[in-house]
């Protein structure tokens, strides 16, 4: 189980260093909110799934999974309200 929870870790810490690399890499602000938003969401389920199966305690999976939860909430708010004002703003303003 330590090797399986390390390998997912490990593919967690791979979502969140592509997700950084199209945040700085994407040329305009939906593809960098897109790269952000899903490959950091992954990267974090893989980062809690990987620390549960480490812990290897119930409860400590079900925190964990809270904390997931409320990430994915928060950021899919943070990314309506990026995306929405930079629509108000007009697709000229950079």
């Amino acid at each position: 189980m330590s090797l399986l929870g390390a390998l997912i870790i490990v593919c967690g810490l791979f979502f969140y260093l592509a997700g950084t690399v199209g945040m700085l890499r994407f040329p305009d602000v939906y593809s960098r909110l897109h790269a952000v938003t899903k490959a950091d969401n992954v990267g974090l389920g893989l980062l809690c799934l990987g620390c549960g199966l480490l812990f290897q305690s119930w409860s400590k999976a079900a925190l964990l999974l809270v904390i997931w939860l409320l990430a994915v909430t928060a950021a899919t708010v943070g990314c309506h309200l990026i995306a929405r004002n930079r629509l108000q703003q007009g697709d000229d303003a950079e």
